[in-house]
């Protein structure tokens, strides 16, 4: 391992060659100096290509696809500006798929840049806020470069990171990102206090990112015994652990501990999570994988969507050809809820900003989830059950729940189809 005192030190181009495949943590976990060199210096690999998964920061814009190419998941945080100026170009996948496209080669990691903490005494780095596909990229990559910061926690992983892993460790003041979990209203309380029935002791949460499911997790402080196990966890979680609701004794799988994969919080749940043996972070081939999901007790799966229709084919994804999420975990969960036991809420606003429907007749985007898959829809107007439903059954369940001044027009399309309803 090479190891340098400041990123000043470092060519980065030294190490990345035109063409290459580049991987580097997401979201919180991006190493914002690795990140800027690699902006600075695209000129002298033209053609080297970045996998994406999450974006919040500043760092790429759609100008620099005059030498990088990017790709990903979609369009999560501040990536949605890459793919509208079509700089980035999605790969429709589950998070659980990653890591074999990765293996495969299907999605190549020659570079792998890292944000991690300095070694503990046995010489051990921690991957700190993000480890996703990282380990995998890591199996398959030429060059691994470290951005070694003190301000990122030490937190306990499946397999911590070693020097011998490491070509090049430059010693960073970076602060990695903080995500401040989404504000919620009373909107998005009506639609949390639907679920209040659904939601009970002992239940294993996994959760998404955005108000609604905010707003869910803070109702939740009056369980008992509850356990996590999610691709991502943010500050709520500190306050449902900090409440005494979650102990993680009943979830069938690591007892006492919750189970992330990457952390999307504030320095609050950075302090909580340096050096705590209750938090781990796991690889997608564990968090999403259903070989482990499978396993788990009483699955509550937490997501939203952009719209969902009267079937219950839900768009998490795009709006016509705007790219806005990302399929992302929420089938691998759906899928796993009730197998354990649990439920599987897609929960979201009934209208738009400009008050269009979001329950349609017929999807604008992509069907991320399946109608064969769902169970409850969540809207501010109430709950539709559609596990086991019919057809006729599911469009008047959805209907329900759509905002009031928009269900004539639904029932006049959907008679269209259904005459009978």
């Amino acid at each position: 391992m090479i190891a340098l005192d400041r990123l000043d030190q470092l060519d980065l181009a030294a190490y990345v060659r035109p063409g290459d495949g580049i991987i580097f943590g997401q979201g919180t976990g991006e190493p914002l100096g690795l990140t800027q060199k690699l902006v600075e210096q695209r000129a002298r690999y033209p053609g080297a290509k970045i996998f994406m998964g999450s974006g919040f920061s500043k760092t790429f814009a759609p100008e620099h696809a005059d030498h990088l190419r990017f790709t990903g998941i979609g369009a999560i945080g501040t990536l949605r500006k890459l793919t509208s100026a079509g700089a980035l170009d999605p790969i429709p996948c589950h998070i659980s798929s990653i890591e074999g496209l990765l293996r495969e080669g299907i999605v190549r990691s020659d570079v792998v840049l890292l944000l991690v903490s300095p070694p503990n005494a046995q010489g051990q780095y921690s991957f700190g806020l993000v480890n996703d596909v990282l380990r995998t990229a890591i199996s398959r990559a030429r060059v691994v470069i470290a951005e070694v910061s003190e301000q990122v926690p030490w937190t306990h992983c499946d397999q911590p990171l070693l020097a011998s892993e490491i070509t090049v460790a430059v010693r960073s003041d970076t602060r990695p990102l903080e995500l401040p979990a989404a504000p919620f209203g009373e909107l998005e309380k009506r639609i949390a206090a639907h679920l209040q029935p659904f939601i009970a002791d002992r239940s294993t949460l996994q959760m998404g990112i955005g108000a609604v499911p905010e707003a869910i997790i803070s109702m939740l402080g009056d369980r008992r015994e509850l356990g996590i196990h999610s691709g991502m966890v943010g500050d709520s979680v500190v306050d449902l652990i900090e409440k005494g609701a979650v102990t993680n004794a009943h979830k069938g799988l690591d007892p006492g501990v919750s189970i992330s994969g990457v952390l999307f919080g504030t320095q609050r749940l950075y302090r909580f999570a340096d050096r705590n043996p209750a938090l781990r972070l796991c690889p997608t081939s564990y968090t999403h994988h259903g070989s482990t999901l499978y396993k788990l007790k009483r699955l509550v799966s937490i997501n939203s969507a952009l719209e969902v229709d009267l079937t219950g084919q839900v768009n998490a994804e795009a709006i016509g050809a705007e790219h806005i999420g990302a399929v992302g975990g929420q089938v691998d969960f759906v899928r796993a809820a009730v197998q354990t036991g649990g439920v599987s809420i897609i929960a979201f606003a009934a209208t738009g900003r400009r008050g269009e429907s979001k329950v349609v007749a017929n999807l604008s985007g992509p069907v991320t989830t399946a109608r064969s898959d769902v169970d409850l829809i969540v809207t501010e107007h109430g709950v539709a059950q559609l596990r086991g439903r019919s057809l006729r059954e599911r469009v008047r369940a959805m209907i329900a729940i759509a905002a009031p001044e928009h269900r004539d027009e639904l029932m006049r399309q959907a008679r269209m189809t259904w005459r009978e309803l």
